[in-house]
């Protein structure tokens, strides 16, 4: 079963009776996540010893911030084909979040996706039809809910890899579809955003610094959109 979100047509090829067939079985065997999992707001640093960057890879300096380029929807819809043609049924949900998906709002030019397969410890049923297709293995975190990011590089994407036990790419739903209706916490993000870019590059931080820097922000919005949806 495929979930297929676009970033502001929200096109889904799931019918709604296949699309509640699938959160029933996830809920029958126990993976959906709970209100308390999705409004808790933690880090998931590396245990001692362990990296989460792959052998090779690491961090981007140099974080440009940019207005919203209204080619970014369209990069989505053609790199969300090729994770579907890659992985077919293996790939249960492909879903357009961050800051590109936001019409509006400034953003790294980076298309974020997150995309819910079944496993994702199990890396050799996803994995290797999306390297054959030009994506790259660049994190593995298994500490948290097994979270894995393969990227590409024309146009530029992270794709988040997570079972349908995260709360993750819940919490980035939420996030994304209150931004895109409060111009208010948009113009605040995207202020937060320019002004963590601008001090990140200032002391020669990389992405996760930067990250770092607008969290408060970010978790203020998190909060907000929580309530709003009856969750905390």
């Amino acid at each position: 079963m495929l979930r297929f979100s676009s970033s502001n047509r929200g096109a889904c090829p799931l019918s709604h009776r296949q699309r509640h067939r699938l959160q029933f079985a996830l809920r029958n065997r126990g993976v959906m996540p709970t209100p308390a999992e999705i409004t808790r707001h933690h880090d998931a640093p590396a245990p001692p010893g362990n990296s989460s960057w792959v052998e090779g890879r690491g961090p981007r300096t140099g974080i440009a911030v940019v207005e919203f380029d209204p080619r970014w929807p369209d990069d989505f819809t053609w790199l969300a084909r090729q994770i579907a043609d890659a992985l077919g049924t293996r790939a249960l949900i492909i879903e357009h979040i961050g800051s590109t998906s936001v019409p509006g709002l400034a953003a790294k030019p980076v298309i974020d996706i997150d995309l819910t397969v079944a496993v994702p410890a199990d890396e050799g049923t996803w994995l290797p039809p999306l390297e054959a297709a030009g994506f790259d293995l660049v994190i593995r975190e298994p500490w948290w809910y097994e979270h894995r990011v393969v990227v590409f590089e024309v146009p530029r994407c992270n794709v988040h890899v997570f079972g349908p036990e995260s709360p993750e790419p819940v919490r980035h739903r939420i996030f994304r579809d209150w931004l895109r209706q409060h111009p208010q916490d948009r113009a605040l993000y995207s202020a937060a955003k320019v002004a963590a870019a601008a001090g990140s590059n200032a002391a020669g931080e990389h992405v996760m610094e930067y990250n770092a820097r607008k969290q408060l922000v970010v978790r203020a919005i998190y909060d907000r959109a929580f309530r709003a949806a009856g969750l905390l």
